[in-house]
């Protein structure tokens, strides 16, 4: 399972860092994803990365404020999330799954495994 932690609410322009814990699996083989969820919008892929010195896919939406560092020996992926837009607001979800992360962010593949999800707000 993954077990995630962070969030809350955040003014605009602020940061934020999300936590990812693998669970009773060895995530060193699978990609690791970030995923939001807007109400009333279909869940899309933020951040996504295969091993800890592949490239990163990110979104266009969060290129240049969002990185997604991975550390195997603590079987933690992060949400690093700066400047922070009011279009950011939703529930944010780690996803693991034996793919690229291209296929995996764009939502080509069914993510095995989720996180429970946590709340992020940027508002004023």
């Amino acid at each position: 399972q993954l077990v995630q932690s962070g969030g809350g609410l955040v003014q605009p322009g602020g940061s934020l860092r999300l936590s990812c814990v693998a669970s009773g699996f060895s995530m060193d083989y699978y990609a690791i994803g970030w995923f939001r969820q807007a109400p009333g919008k279909e869940r899309e892929g933020v951040a996504c990365i295969a091993n800890p010195r592949a490239t990163p896919y990110y979104a266009d939406s969060v290129k240049g404020r969002f990185i997604i560092p991975r550390d195997n020996a603590e079987k933690t992926v992060y949400l690093e999330m700066n400047n922070l837009k009011p279009e950011d607001t939703g529930v944010y979800l780690c996803g693991a799954e034996l793919a690229t992360v291209q296929a995996m962010c764009n939502r080509e593949v069914e993510i095995g495994t989720w996180g429970q999800g946590t709340q992020v707000t940027v508002s004023s």
